[in-house]
């Protein structure tokens, strides 16, 4: 029973490390308008690394309308723009990971998200995030990057 405990414990633990943050809604441009159901739009969302203070990302991505993206069937199409800053003082952690993904979004009821996952260039001491369609698209997934160099916050010289 209490092995049973120990790896209830362990597999919670793991799925909640490993699950990316949610984004907060920045807000929304209508890029076509519908007849019936929600407009098609673009949508700004932010979300700050969950591993990484001090680094904040602005993800744009196309939103469908109409009666199916009103329902939440439709698939959004994928295109997507990623932005990441620094906005504090960056802390980073003792092991620094080659790669983890940090936030994903589910584009479509099945099989489609966005990704974006935080890569460490070490010999640039640069945070590097790219942000990927998880469908191909014409054979290659739609693809963004942004990079934070790790920079001194708040000196003065």
């Amino acid at each position: 029973m209490k092995m049973i405990s120990t790896l209830r414990f362990l597999a919670t633990s793991l799925l909640l490390t490993a699950m990316p943050v949610k984004a907060d809604n920045i807000g929304c441009v209508t890029t076509a308008w519908k007849l019936i159901g929600a407009n098609h739009k673009v949508c700004v969302e932010a979300f700050n690394d969950p591993k990484i203070p001090g680094v904040t990302c602005h993800v744009s991505q196309a939103k469908t309308g109409g009666v199916s993206g009103s329902l939440g069937l439709a698939q959004d199409p994928s295109q997507f723009s990623l932005a990441c800053r620094q906005t504090g003082p960056i802390t980073l952690p003792a092991k620094m990971p080659k790669e983890e993904t940090v936030f994903t979004e589910d584009t479509s009821i099945l099989f489609k998200e966005t990704r974006i996952v935080r890569m460490w260039d070490q010999a640039n001491r640069t945070l590097v995030y790219l942000a990927i369609s998880r469908k191909l698209i014409e054979g290659a997934p739609a693809n963004s990057i942004s990079t934070v160099p790790i920079m001194p916050w708040g000196e003065r010289p």
